[in-house]
């Protein structure tokens, strides 16, 4: 979104600071969009002896992310912004790959998707940074998304980790070695 497309904003923010977090949240907005259908994905091609443990864990993650979707977006429209949905939108401006596995096991799942929360949530935190100095109210909004975000993270992550506190997949660098290395 151009600075320039930005006509108003909230009380005590100067556009060209507004037009800068819209930037930052439409990021956001992109990966959790992303985050949602790929929860959803995992959600529908699980399969093995784990399989109704982690179905049935993803729906309220999914539930939980859609809301932080529709928060961020809210914040880039309060903000003077106009928030893009589209699917092509998404693809076209984000900066990862698609998740890259299908039906299969829900452990290996599990150990693709901890890489993608890690990315997310990664991405989270650095976009908390770069607004804390121009939104304290788009800071807070993202730090509590973090925390929701790294709560899920740990609810996958339990069912990799022993009990020595050692991840499965701690080595991997993709989410098809994470899958593979469970």
């Amino acid at each position: 979104m151009a600075t320039d497309s930005i006509r108003y904003t909230v009380p005590g923010l100067k556009q060209d600071q507004a037009g800068e977090v819209v930037r930052i949240l439409q990021d956001r907005l992109h990966a959790l969009n992303d985050l949602a259908l790929t929860l959803k994905h995992v959600h529908w091609n699980v399969v093995g002896p784990h399989f109704i443990a982690v179905h049935t864990m993803l729906d309220p993650q999914v539930d939980g992310v859609r809301g932080m979707v529709d928060e961020v977006a809210e914040r880039i429209a309060t903000l003077g912004g106009s928030p893009s949905g589209t699917p092509g939108s998404l693809v076209a401006e984000r900066s990862w790959d698609d998740y890259s596995i299908g039906r299969g096991d829900a452990i290996r799942h599990l150990a693709a998707l901890d890489l993608v929360y890690s990315g997310v949530v990664e991405d989270h935190r650095g976009a908390i940074e770069k607004t804390g100095d121009l939104d304290p109210v788009t800071e807070d909004l993202l730090t509590g998304q973090s925390g929701g975000l790294e709560q899920y993270q740990w609810f996958v992550r339990a069912h990799l980790e022993s009990a020595d506190g050692t991840l499965s997949h701690a080595d991997a660098g993709s989410e098809n070695s994470a899958a593979r290395s469970v």
